[in-house]
C-alpha cells in the first residue's frame, strides 16, 4: 500500500473525530483574537465553500460541467440587496426570496439547456453568466448600473447587528455553510443523489433503468442555483457594496478551479479547494506578479498527477458500498484502500 493509500485510510477511518475537531476549532476561532483581516478571509472561504458545494451537485455528482454559478451568485446578491434597500425587507426575508429567485432562474435556464452535453452545455452556461452581468450593468433604473449599490445594511438578529466587530458575520457564515453542507449531504445520500450519480456514470444506462435524466439534471441545476443565491445574498451585506464587476467570469472559473483541486464528487474536497485557493494568493503576496504563475502551475501539476483532486479518492466509486464489502474489495485489489 503506498503512502497516499495509508493516509486516505487513516483519515477516512477517523473522519467523525476529525470532523468534530474541525467544528470545535472553527467555533472557537474568534476567541484567539485574530485580526479583522483574518476573520474576513475565513468568511470568504465559507462563501466559496457554499459555491463549490453548489457546483459539486451539478459537476461532481451529475457530471454536467456548468460555468454559470457566478450568474446565480450575482442574482442572489442583487435580489437580496434591492429587497433590503428598496422594499425594506429584513435580511432573512431577502435571503429566502433571493434563494428562491436564483432557483427559479436555474430552472428557466435548465429546461432549454440541460438536453445539451459536454462543451455545449459549458458554453451556454458561460454565456448565461455574462448575460446576467450585462443586464446588471445596463439596467440602470433597477441595479444602478456600473455605479453599483452602496450602503447595504448588515444582517441583524433580535435587534443586534451582525458585524465583524462582534463576530456575528463569521458565525452567520459558519451556520449557513453548515446548513448548506447538511442539505447537500442529505441530497447526495438520498434517492435523488443516487440518480445524480447514475447519470454521471452512464446517462444512457440510467435512462434504460427508468431514471428521468432530464428531470434530475434540471433538479440538480435548480438546487445548485439556489445554494449559489444564498451565498450571494450573504456576500452583499458582508462587503457593503456590489457592482456588476463583482461578478465577472473570474468568479465562475475560480469556483470550478476550487472544485477540481479539492476533488469533484466529494464534499470534503470542496472545503479544501475553497480554503486553498483563497489562502494561497494571500500568503504569496510577497511574490507579487509571479504568484499567479505559481497558482496556475500548481493546478497544471495537480491535473497531471492527481486528476481526481487532492481529496477525491472516493470518486472512483459510483455508489457507497457497505464497510464490510469495501474491505473485501480492497483486500482483493478491486478497489483502492478507501476505508
Amino acid at each position: 500500500m503506498d503512502i497516499t493509500g495509508r493516509l486516505e485510510r487513516f483519515f477516512s477511518q477517523r473522519r467523525i473525530f476529525f470532523f468534530a475537531v474541525v467544528i470545535a476549532l472553527l467555533a472557537a476561532l474568534p476567541a484567539f483574537g485574530f485580526s479583522r483581516y483574518i476573520m474576513r478571509i475565513c468568511i470568504v472561504i465559507s462563501i466559496y465553500s457554499m459555491l463549490t458545494l453548489a457546483l459539486n451537485l451539478v459537476a461532481g455528482y451529475t457530471g454536467q460541467l456548468s460555468m454559470g454559478n457566478g450568474g446565480f451568485y450575482a442574482i442572489g446578491a442583487y435580489t437580496a440587496t434591492l429587497l433590503m434597500i428598496n422594499a425594506g425587507l429584513s435580511f432573512w426575508s431577502s435571503l429566502v426570496v433571493a434563494a428562491a429567485f436564483a432557483g427559479i432562474s436555474g430552472f428557466l435556464l435548465g429546461l432549454p439547456t440541460l438536453r445539451l452535453k459536454g462543451s455545449y452545455l459549458t458554453i451556454v452556461t458561460l454565456g448565461f453568466g455574462e448575460i446576467v452581468r450585462m443586464i446588471l450593468m445596463n439596467w440602470d433604473t433597477v441595479t444602478n448600473g456600473t455605479l453599483g449599490v452602496r450602503n447595504i445594511p448588515l444582517p441583524s438578529l433580535f435587534g443586534v447587528s451582525l458585524s465583524f466587530t462582534n463576530h456575528g458575520l463569521y458565525y452567520l457564515a459558519l451556520v449557513l455553510t453548515a446548513l448548506v453542507s447538511v442539505f447537500c449531504a442529505l441530497v447526495i445520500n438520498s434517492k435523488v443523489g443516487r440518480a445524480f450519480i447514475a447519470i454521471r456514470e452512464d446517462e444512457i444506462a440510467a435512462q434504460m433503468m427508468g431514471i428521468k435524466t432530464v428531470r434530475y439534471k434540471v433538479l440538480a441545476f435548480v438546487l445548485s442555483a439556489t445554494i449559489s443565491g444564498i451565498a450571494g445574498a450573504f456576500y452583499a451585506p458582508m462587503v457593503g457594496y456590489i457592482d456588476p464587476n463583482s461578478f465577472t467570469f473570474d468568479i465562475s472559473s475560480q469556483i470550478i478551479s476550487m472544485a477540481i483541486l479539492g476533488g469533484l464528487g466529494t464534499m470534503r474536497g470542496m472545503y479544501f479547494g475553497a480554503a486553498a485557493l483563497i489562502v494561497f494568493p494571500e500568503v504569496s503576496r510577497f511574490l507579487m506578479d509571479y504568484r499567479f504563475v505559481i497558482y496556475g502551475l500548481i493546478l497544471v501539476l495537480m491535473m497531471r498527477f492527481r486528476p481526481q483532486g487532492l481529496l477525491g479518492w472516493r470518486t472512483r466509486l459510483p455508489y457507497r458500498f457497505g464497510k464490510v464489502l469495501e474491505r473485501q474489495l480492497a483486500a482483493e485489489g478491486s478497489l483502492p484502500p478507501l476505508l
